[in-house]
C-alpha cells in the first residue's frame, strides 16, 4: 500500500481485478476488457477555494495535487465511491440512498406495512448493528439502543428488518411527484461476506442464493423489481407522506432483507478468535455483563442503475461459555 505522487501531472494508475488477472492467466485469447470503473475516495472537494487569492488556476489546486492511493487488485480495499457518468446537463440532484430508522411505514413501501424496519438500531450510539449468531446469545438478553438486535439464527424472532430507501431527498420537489424514471433505482447488488452470513427476505419467505461469490469470499446477492420479497417501488400516498419515510422529495424505490448467520458461526468459535475478538456487553434484565466474542463487518448495497451505494456496519456476537 502506497501513496502516488500527484504534485505533478495527472496520474492514471489502473490494474487489472482478481478476476480480470485469473482470466488474463487463461492465455486462450479470450481475455477482453469490457468494463472498468474510476474512483475518488481520497478526494476533499471542500478543499475548492474560490476566494483564493491567486487567481482562478489555485481554486481547485489542492484537490488536483491531492496524493492518491496506489491502484489495488482487491476488491474488498478500494471504490467506496465510484464514479458516475451522465449524459443529461439539468440535473439539480442527484438520488441517494439512506437507511430508514422508522418503526412503521404504515404501508408505504414494503408489502406488509407492519412494525418490520429497524428501530434508530444502533449499539451504544455506535452506528452499528448487532446480529446474534445463535437463540443462546439471543437470549442473554443484551441491552442495545432501541431496536439494534437481530436474532441472527431463527430470524423468526425479528419483527424487523434492514430497510434502505433510495430517491431524491430534497425538499425541492415533492414526495407525491413519481421520481424521473432515470433516477429510479431498479437494480440491487447486496454484499456480505459469505463465510459470516447469508441475505433473506424481510419476511423470511426466501433464503436468496448468491449470484456471485469472489475469491476473497465476499458474496453479491442480485435483486431487481421482480424480486419482489426484496424490491418494492416505494407508494406515494398524497395523505401519508411522511409517515414511516426517510426520502423528503420524490421518492424511488427500497430493498429490505435479513441477515442470517452462517452455521460456521453458529457451531464454532474459530473465525470469532481468527478474525474477531471478545466485548463485554450490559444484560437487561439483573444487571450486570457478559462476555461476548464479537467479529465486525460491513454490508454494502449497491444501485446498479444509479450507481449509489451504503455501507451498513455490523457486528456478529457470541455467548463466551
Amino acid at each position: 500500500m502506497a501513496f502516488l505522487d500527484n504534485s505533478g501531472d495527472i496520474i492514471l494508475d489502473a490494474v487489472l481485478t482478481d478476476t480480470g488477472r485469473l482470466r488474463l492467466a487463461r492465455g486462450d485469447g479470450s481475455f477482453r476488457i469490457a468494463k472498468f470503473v474510476f474512483a475518488d475516495d481520497e478526494i476533499n472537494y471542500g478543499l475548492y477555494d474560490k476566494n483564493n487569492a491567486s487567481g482562478s488556476a489555485y481554486y481547485d489546486l489542492d484537490i488536483l495535487q491531492t496524493p492518491i492511493f496506489e491502484a489495488f487488485t482487491n476488491n474488498t480495499s478500494v471504490v467506496k465511491h465510484p464514479l458516475l457518468s451522465i449524459s443529461r446537463t439539468n440535473l439539480l440532484y442527484l438520488p441517494v440512498m439512506k437507511l430508514n430508522t422508522s418503526s412503521s411505514t404504515t404501508g408505504d413501501g414494503t408489502s406488509s406495512g407492519n412494525n418490520k424496519i429497524v428501530g434508530s438500531a444502533v449499539y451504544s450510539g455506535t452506528g452499528t448493528y448487532l446480529i446474534t449468531v445463535d437463540s443462546t446469545t439471543f437470549g442473554e438478553g443484551i441491552q442495545v439502543a432501541s431496536d439494534g438486535l437481530f436474532e441472527g439464527e431463527l430470524l423468526t424472532t425479528n419483527n424487523k428488518y434492514i430497510r434502505i430507501d433510495q430517491g431524491i431527498d430534497s425538499n425541492i420537489g415533492s414526495p407525491a411527484q413519481p421520481i424521473d424514471s432515470f433516477l429510479n433505482e431498479t437494480q440491487y447488488i447486496v454484499e456480505i461476506d459469505n463465510r459470516l452470513g447469508s441475505i433473506v427476505s424481510p419476511a423470511q419467505t426466501k433464503v436468496q442464493s448468491p449470484s456471485f461469490i469472489d475469491d476473497d469470499g465476499i458474496a453479491s446477492y442480485y435483486f431487481t423489481l421482480a424480486d419482489s420479497e426484496f424490491v418494492e417501488q416505494i407508494k406515494t400516498n398524497p395523505n401519508d407522506l411522511q409517515s414511516g419515510q426517510v426520502i423528503a422529495g420524490p421518492r424511488g424505490t427500497c430493498i429490505g432483507f435479513q441477515i442470517k448467520s452462517s452455521q460456521q458461526l453458529r457451531d464454532s468459535t474459530y473465525l470469532f478468535t481468527t478474525l474477531g475478538s471478545t466485548i463485554n456487553l450490559n444484560k437487561i434484565a439483573g444487571g450486570g455483563t457478559l462476555d461476548f466474542y464479537y467479529i465486525d463487518t460491513n454490508i454494502v448495497v449497491k444501485g446498479v442503475t444509479t450507481g449509489t451505494s451504503i455501507t451498513i456496519p455490523v457486528k456478529f456476537i457470541k455467548s463466551i461459555v
